[in-house]
């Protein structure tokens, strides 16, 4: 499907490809990784044509469409189903060219349309943002409404809607919520065509990806499987590669001893200077480098108190107005693993301000163990960093008291080595960032850490360290994340934010996925709240005098009846096709009742002719 032949590109004063080859198979679902900023989003712009390539070749068979998630859909006045039934380019400009269209054009418009399967578009599309989180009521309402999160959202959905032939999506998880990233990871494996995914994500690439697409040093390397394989494989080629490096490496000094021993020798000159050119012809076999990733330093707390941390009984808590959360009656312990569960918008964030003492309870008890210390971590402190300070501002700030020399040693044991402890927050990478302020916010030894989206901009190596360092934490820790792997790894105990509440769920991840997957069913399988064209009114009765009956009156009579019957043709046929179970479940039947509707419609224009002319008719011979 993708063809990249010796890629070089130069760029920002270093080499990005040098040289790579890669040959991507026809519907092959291939997870791009590699280190943080190792290139993966610059090949995205290489293959759009947002970038020129400095050498080499990125070939697409010829029509192929490409799409992508580049920014946030803009807030327009146009609803949000019609926003993604608009992504389909060659189905709106069918029905566009329809209005317009000449008797002789129409008839290849309308097999074209039923070729694409355009009637069940409008069922696919909510489908789709279903899946995504949007509630049947947001399909009417316009872009303008949804914060710029949800327009992200749209923008995926207006992509995966649309199916290109290469679909090409960075970190589409970073925007959105666990249910979200489960829908996703399904849509995924039963794309049509070709995707390349970005992601950081251990669970969409291993259950929707069947190639691993590494890039490292300017190269890329091409492995079947999901990620675990990936990881085997890699770990194997690298366990080899050493094992012959060293076996080169032993064979060239052993001749090169015995060229050390006898190239002086008369009698063994010949096979000294032989050994010599063996030795020019071994290949030559790199070092393996192994890529380091800094630890997390996560201190336990240094004594445990007596439980609980924290108890809520009858718990009310909101912004002043109506609670988000009511209801609340929770507890936890010391060394409590909660998996904080629900959508977007459930009370999550608001739950973990409550825990960290930024919001109060409006109604009932919250006891709370007066000598905790709880550690809040949340990715807008992300954005809320100063742009213009340096990782060493900061922690000078944390630490007034200590030494230079020991703040820049706490620096190095975040991971931010001596060439970025004086550089702009501004210039930091996301990753570094996040695991700047990780680190801060346990820095005192919390008794409590609150992570909320922890991960969202961590590569997959820091992920683990990440995991590493919260299974040797010893205090307790309320996760909110997307990332099914770590919420796998650390929570031991499941809490479901829904129904403005927040109760124990009973199942571990495996159970919670299957009952998102279901929702997301349920919930396309709802009509939609999109209102359809009403049906033409009926027009009111003539009133008619007492005048001696006679066939003018008995024609209008006829005439408003057949009227009648037509009004209700046309709405009984519009109410059945307001049901997405029959574009779903029989497309054959959808189309037949798109025919009815405009044998109807017709009917009704005809109907309504006949109507005004008997009525006309009638009033003219009563008037006379």
């Amino acid at each position: 499907m993708l063809q990249i032949r010796e890629l070089v590109f130069d760029a920002w004063g270093r080499r990005f490809f040098d040289e790579a080859s890669v040959s991507l198979p026809k519907d092959a679902k291939v997870g791009l990784v590699g280190r943080n900023g190792a290139g993966k989003s610059t090949l995205f712009k290489l293959i759009l044509g947002q970038l020129t390539i400095g050498g080499g070749e990125i070939s697409l068979p010829k029509a192929a469409r490409i799409g992508s998630v580049d920014q946030e859909h803009p807030a327009t006045p146009v609803s949000l189903l019609d926003t993604v039934l608009e992504a389909d380019v060659e189905r709106a400009g069918l029905l566009a060219e329809l209005e317009t269209a000449p008797p002789e054009r129409m008839g290849e418009i309308y097999a074209r349309l039923i070729e694409i399967d355009a009637d069940r578009a409008p069922s696919r599309a909510a489908e789709i943002l279903s899946g995504l989180g949007f509630s049947n009521a947001d399909l009417a309402r316009p872009m303008a409404e949804f914060s710029g999160g949800w327009r992200m959202r749209v923008a995926l959905a207006a992509a995966l809607f649309a199916e290109p032939d290469l679909l090409l999506l960075d970190e589409p998880t970073n925007y959105l919520d666990l249910e979200g990233a489960l829908w996703l990871e399904a849509r995924l494996r039963k794309y049509p065509h070709s995707a390349v995914i970005i992601s950081h994500d251990r669970e969409i690439l291993n259950n929707s990806c069947d190639h691993i697409l590494y890039l490292n040093q300017g190269k890329l390397e091409l492995y079947t499987g999901g990620y675990d394989s990936f990881e085997a494989q890699r770990s194997e080629k690298l366990r080899l590669q050493e094992a012959t490096r060293a076996k080169i490496e032993a064979q060239r000094a052993h001749m090169q001893a015995f060229v050390d021993r006898f190239r002086y020798k008369a009698s063994k000159a010949t096979q000294a200077q032989s050994r010599l050119k063996m030795i020019a012809k071994l290949p030559p076999i790199s070092a393996v480098l192994r890529e380091h990733t800094a630890d997390f330093v996560l201190p336990s707390p240094d004594r445990p108190l007596a439980p609980p941390l924290l108890r809520v009984e009858g718990g009310s808590v909101g912004y002043g107005g109506p609670p988000i959360l009511k209801n609340l009656n929770l507890r936890l312990d010391v060394d409590d693993r909660i998996g904080l569960l629900g959508v977007n918008g459930a009370g999550k964030s608001t739950f973990a301000k409550l825990v960290a003492g930024a919001l109060n309870l409006d109604e009932g008890e919250l006891v709370r163990s007066p000598r905790m210390r709880a550690g809040w971590f949340h990715q807008h402190q992300i954005e809320a960093l100063d742009p213009d300070d340096t990782p060493l501002d900061i922690i000078r700030r944390i630490l007034p008291e200590e030494t230079e020399a020991k703040r820049r040693s706490r620096l190095a044991q975040f991971g931010l080595g001596h060439e970025k402890v004086e550089t702009k927050v501004a210039n930091l990478s996301g990753g570094e960032r996040a695991r700047l302020l990780l680190n801060l916010v346990a820095m005192e030894a919390p008794h409590l850490l609150i992570l909320d989206e922890p991960t969202n901009h961590l590569d997959i190596d820091s992920r683990r360290a990440l995991l590493d360092a919260l299974n040797d934490y010893e205090g307790a820790v309320i996760l909110i994340t997307h990332d099914r792997s770590l919420m796998e790894l650390v929570a031991d105990r499941l809490w479901l934010a829904a129904d403005g509440t927040i109760t124990p769920f009973d199942g571990d991840m495996e159970d919670y996925a299957r009952y998102v997957l279901e929702r997301a069913r349920a919930a396309a399988r709802a009509p939609t709240q999109v209102a359809a064209p009403p049906p033409p009114p009926k027009p009111e009765p003539v009133k008619r005098a007492k005048v001696p009956s006679g066939p003018a009156r008995r024609r209008a009579e006829a005439a408003e009846a057949a009227l009648a019957k037509a009004t209700e043709t046309l709405a009984r046929i519009d109410a059945a096709l307001t049901d997405p179970d029959i574009f779903a479940k029989n497309p054959a039947k959808a189309a037949d009742l798109g025919r009815q509707r405009d044998a109807a419609q017709a009917a009704l224009a005809k109907a309504e002719a006949e109507w005004l002319e008997a009525a006309e008719a009638y009033e003219a011979i009563r008037e006379s």
